[in-house]
């Protein structure tokens, strides 16, 4: 098992881990567990109040949060996001069932019922996710805890209750759990809901409001070797605005279940699993700070299985094999508005019966050399289908005639598709002595178009504008024939820290990445958004180009004292810069300037105080072609502190963005409600004003 957690820490280029709580079993384990990384601890405590989950890394360097929905943030890695990163719930790949990606993965479970987030950036070992160029997020649920005595039934109950004053929101959940050494049954729920938050002066960001529902059950069953994992749930989101984007959501209920056996037998582990997971999606306008009248439906359904067996290489390494399978189904369309001459008289079919499968298989091998050196090597294979059936434009007028030409050039082709992707990774890593590390690696990775960026067809500007998870305010058009990015990326990582790895520790990490096909856009024409003449928008296709991206991540830890009057304080602090650019020249879109996080942190008794300074640069390398909007530097300062009042309450109460600072988030995009309200040009979107946050968990 040391050695399945040596080859994850090889994938370097910023691995980090955030735990929530220890797992409550550690007998069968074959699997992703535990990543150690240094920068991993000065992700305590968690902001109080967030309900979004992609929000839990966002003191990592080198990852960012592109704001959307209340609690449908979509993360970046190294100026990779969205589609371009892996992320797995529970084993489980759920794929957006939204042309503007308002459900992305991570909205799927609440912050409160984490148990672990393990990301890998920049180079993957094939063992750990396809398909994918940016990295991989794997999200797992509390472990199922066990009694530790046979005969003996251990119960466990958590209530959790937080709240932020910049948008009232309030947040609560509950876990439960009854078990024995062999059987575990969990039930748990969260409940999160938000006003419209309030920026630094004070004004609300109009339709930012947001409320989600969710439950599991967990069924657990184990043996000396084995382990049996059963789990289903649903969510609820009953409404959430998107500041960013043309549509709100007005309902996404997802229901899943899923199943994971992990098993240790005489010739090596076994890992396997099976998935199913159904969305159905509703857009539109639910609120009067941004009416509107046009209903948009999705329905998404994501399947597939994963099976993976290591086996022992003598003494000293691994050899692991996998097996895995996909698929996708896509519906979507546009319900007909009464007595409108736009919007009707037809459904608009926007996506019919679309078709993505992924058939994989891979294979890895893990050696370490000696006391000093280690390696892996990785190979995957990827069979990617696509297909769609024939799509209708609301009508055949003068008004929707760009439409009707589209759908009927669109019907006249195949549509079918498949791609073939291979993947290679290289790792190693020296152990130099006992204060310093150094990691290379080198991979090829490899990302098939979704199905949005294959079969979107409206060429109508309204149509287009529908097509949209950049929160930019413009519109896009897919395109059947694109190819599959292939990402060529080079890592570096120098690891600094004291013997034990557990005082100060420095951790500097280099990478290179050039994309050949990266899927950026070519520009059609123009319009103006909401008809103001002083606002700008693109009219956009998806097409390859080839990019570079590169950048350095910065993450240090120094301990100021150990105890004493005064307790253990530390300096702590990230900084990441990241660059990119399409080789043809400019920038891409979304890459975050030079940002740093300084933290000052004491633990004292019960006690455990920050004081954090989050300074990010000027953005202005931006996307001309999108009209990305420049935003200017600013600093937030932070404050918080946790008292554990006894062992089983713990309290948590900061004040976030202390100075009331007013600002923009580079990777916020557009304030697109408020274009609507106001008028105007296009504005960046506000960031969150000052807040006053608080929490309390409570172990029965």
């Amino acid at each position: 098992m040391k050695h399945l957690g040596i080859s994850i820490c090889l994938a370097m280029a910023s691995t980090v881990t955030v735990a929530a709580e220890p797992a409550a079993d550690d007998t069968v384990a074959p699997h992703l567990r535990v990543i150690v990384s240094a920068i991993a601890e000065g992700l305590r405590p968690r902001q109080p109040g967030n309900s979004d989950t992609a929000a839990l890394l966002n003191r990592t360097p080198g990852f960012g949060v592109a704001q959307a929905g209340g609690v449908s943030g979509l993360p970046f890695v190294n100026g990779l996001g969205d589609d371009r990163l892996k992320i797995r719930i529970d084993g489980m790949e759920i794929t957006s069932a939204c042309a503007n990606h308002m459900n992305p993965p991570l909205s799927y479970i609440d912050p409160s019922q984490v148990g672990h987030v393990d990301v890998i950036a920049g180079v993957t070992p094939v063992s750990a996710g396809s398909d994918s160029i940016g990295g991989t997020i794997t999200v797992r649920s509390a472990a199922p805890a066990f009694a530790d005595t046979a005969g003996v039934l251990v119960t466990k109950v958590r209530l959790s209750l937080s709240g932020r004053t910049v948008n009232d929101g309030v947040n609560a959940g509950v876990s439960a759990s009854v078990a024995s050494d062999t059987m575990s049954f969990g039930y748990n729920a969260a409940h999160a809901r938000g006003h419209s938050y309030e920026d630094g002066n004070g004004d609300p960001v109009l339709g930012s409001l947001y409320e989600s529902i969710n439950q599991s059950a967990v069924l657990a069953l184990r043996g000396s070797d084995q382990q049996l994992t059963l789990r289903a749930g649903v969510q609820h989101i009953p409404y959430q605005g998107f500041p960013n984007q043309y549509m709100d959501m007005t309902n996404n209920t997802g229901r899943f279940a899923n199943a994971a056996y992990v098993g240790r037998f005489g010739w090596g582990d076994l890992d396997a699993g099976a998935y199913w997971q159904k969305t159905d999606h509703e857009m539109g306008f639910f609120t009067p700070e941004r009416p509107g009248t046009m209903p948009m439906v999705t329905h998404g359904r994501d399947a597939g299985y994963t099976v993976k067996a290591t086996f022992p290489r003598g003494e000293d390494g691994f050899i692991r094999v996998g097996h895995e399978y996909h698929t996708f189904r896509l519906d979507d369309f546009w319900p007909a508005v009464p007595d409108s001459m736009m919007m009707g008289p037809q459904t608009y079919v926007n996506v019919n019966d679309g078709q993505r499968d992924r058939a994989v298989v891979y294979g890895e091998i893990e050696t370490r050399h000696d006391a000093r050196w280690m390696s892996q090597f990785g190979a995957r294979w990827e069979s990617v289908r696509m297909d769609a059936g024939t799509v209708q434009p609301y009508s055949t007028s003068m008004m929707n005639a760009a439409d009707a030409a589209a759908a009927a050039a669109f019907n006249a082709r195949s549509r079918r598709q498949r791609d073939g992707n291979l993947d290679l990774t290289a790792l190693a890593r020296f152990d130099a002595d006992a204060n310093s590390s150094y990691e290379l690696a080198l991979a090829r990775k490899t990302r098939s178009p979704n199905l949005y960026e294959r079969y979107s067809w409206g060429r109508g500007t309204m149509a287009m504008t529908m097509t949209n998870w950049f929160g930019d305010g413009n519109g896009y058009v897919g395109n059947i024939d694109l190819k599959p990015e292939t990402a060529y990326t080079i890592g570096f990582t120098a690891h600094w820290h004291d013997a034990d790895a557990a005082g100060w520790s420095v951790k500097f990490t280099p990478y290179f990445t050039r994309v050949q096909d990266y899927i950026d856009v070519d520009v059609l024409g123009t319009f103006n958004p909401y008809m103001q003449m002083s606002a700008k928008g693109a009219l956009l296709q998806f097409a390859n180009h080839d990019a570079r991206l590169y950048g350095a991540n910065l993450a240090w830890r120094v301990p100021v004292t150990n105890g004493g009057a005064f307790g253990r304080i530390a300096f702590t602090g990230t900084a990441a810069l990241t660059r990119g650019d399409r080789t043809d020249g400019g920038d891409l879109y979304r890459m975050m300037p030079f940002n740093t996080l300084l933290g000052l942190e004491q633990t004292i008794g019960a006690w455990t105080n920050q004081l954090e300074a989050k300074l990010v640069a000027r953005k202005d390398r931006v996307d001309a072609r999108r009209f990305e909007p420049e935003t200017a530097g600013y600093a937030l300062l932070n404050v918080r502190t946790t008292w554990q009042a006894r062992k089983n309450v713990k309290l948590t109460a900061g004040v976030s963005n202390l100075l009331d600072r007013q600002y923009a988030d580079p990777l916020g995009g557009v304030y697109l409600s408020g274009l609507q309200h106001f008028g105007g040009a296009l504005q960046a979107l506000p960031g969150y004003g000052r807040s006053v946050d608080v929490s309390v968990t409570i172990d029965l």
